[in-house]
């Protein structure tokens, strides 16, 4: 949080909060320095703010891209990220894997 911070006011849009324990949905994008970085890329753009990723499937996608340490290109990425917005492919799935795996079963007793 602290290179966020040396952007200083010039940061338009960007406010460095503390992690939160949940989803924010109407986010521009999330920053963070976890290389896992979790499935909520995949619904939210994301800037990693470390030069790899535990997901390369959303760097594949548009859904994410790496920024290293270096403060300003956070900053400058996190502002691409919050103007591209969401229209990727979700890597992850389209959330009805219960439902294809239930109609497999009936198909296929």
């Amino acid at each position: 949080m602290k290179k966020v911070q040396e952007c200083g006011p010039g940061a338009e849009g960007v406010r460095a909060i503390e992690p939160l324990g949940f989803l924010q949905p109407n986010a521009g994008a999330r920053l963070a320095d976890s290389g896992g970085g979790g499935r909520e890329e995949a619904y939210i753009p994301a800037v990693t703010l470390r030069d790899n990723t535990k997901r390369p499937e959303t760097l594949d996608v548009g859904a994410n891209v790496l920024a290293g340490a270096d403060a300003h290109q956070m900053m400058e990425r996190a502002k691409r990220m919050m103007q591209q917005g969401n229209g990727w492919r979700n890597p992850f799935g389209d959330g009805r894997a219960g439902e294809s795996i239930l109609e497999h079963l009936r198909i296929h007793r």
